[in-house]
C-alpha cells in the first residue's frame, strides 16, 4: 500500500484537530510533497514512517503556532465541535468532552509548543514515546519531561475550571 494511503487519514486527523480542517488539508499535502522531496532521507530500516511524516509535519505548524495559539483561544471562549469523527460510537463520550472543551483548549494554549506537541501527538495519535522523539528529533527523555509537565500543566487548569468555572482561563505558556 502507497505511503499515502497508508498514513494520510491519521496525519490529517491529527493536523485538523490542531489547526481546522482546511489549513490541514495544506499541511497534509505539503507533508507528503516535502517527503517525497526528501525521500532518500528516510531511514529504510525503521518499521513505520509515521514518526517521520509526523517530523515534517510538526516543522510545518511551527509556522502556525501564532495561529494555533488564537485558535485555542477562541475555543476557550466559544467551544468546537469536532467533526473528524464520521461515525456514531463514542458519541456519549465526545459529547461529555465538549462541556470541557473551553477548559481543555485553556490548558492547551498555555502550553509551550513543544509540550504541546509532544502531548497532542501522544494523546491524539497513541505514538510511544520513541515515535514522538523521532518525530521531534528530540531525546525520549525530553518527550518524558515535556508529556510529564504538560499532564501536570493540564490538570492544574481542568481542576481550576472545575472549582470555579465561571473563571477566566489565564495562559502563561508562550506559543
Amino acid at each position: 500500500m502507497p505511503l499515502v494511503d497508508r498514513h494520510r487519514r491519521v496525519l490529517f486527523g491529527y493536523l485538523a484537530r490542531r489547526v481546522g480542517r482546511d489549513l490541514a488539508e495544506d499541511i497534509t499535502s505539503e507533508t507528503f510533497t516535502r517527503a517525497f522531496a526528501q525521500r532518500r532521507r528516510f531511514d529504510q530500516e525503521r518499521d513505520d514512517a509515521r514518526p517521520w511524516l509526523f517530523g515534517i509535519a510538526t516543522n510545518l505548524l511551527r509556522n502556525n503556532a501564532r495561529s494555533e495559539v488564537r485558535q485555542l483561544r477562541a475555543y476557550t471562549r466559544h467551544g468546537v465541535e469536532d467533526r473528524t469523527f464520521d461515525d456514531h460510537a463514542g458519541s456519549d463520550a465526545r459529547l461529555d468532552a465538549v462541556s470541557q472543551t473551553p477548559a481543555l483548549a485553556a490548558a492547551l494554549a498555555a502550553l509551550k509548543a513543544g509540550d504541546r506537541e509532544a502531548l497532542l501527538m501522544f494523546a491524539w495519535n497513541d505514538m510511544s514515546y520513541e515515535d514522538i522523539a523521532l518525530a521531534l528529533d528530540i531525546p525520549v527523555g525530553t518527550v518524558r519531561s515535556r508529556l510529564n509537565r504538560a499532564r501536570r500543566i493540564v490538570q492544574e487548569h481542568l481542576a481550576a475550571a472545575d472549582a470555579d468555572p465561571d473563571r477566566e482561563e489565564a495562559t502563561h505558556g508562550r506559543p
